[in-house]
């Protein structure tokens, strides 16, 4: 099996920020995948959620 895609990475990225991910598609991920691929995904993700996170909040609270 090839490297798997960008779509396949942030999929798996999604899919364990809401611990959803299936262990089949875990292992798939440790087997093929290159694990600074999955740490940069990851961390994009956790900076989008919680810059996403503040803006809704300060959205609300109107400041």
């Amino acid at each position: 099996m090839s490297k798997p895609t960008i779509t396949q990475v942030i999929k798996s990225v999604l899919a364990a920020a809401i611990g959803v991910q299936s262990n089949d598609n875990r292992q798939k991920d440790f087997t093929h995948g290159s694990l600074s691929t999955y740490v940069i995904a990851g961390l994009i993700f956790t900076v989008l959620f919680v810059s996403g996170l503040i803006f809704l909040v300060s959205a609300v609270l109107g400041k």
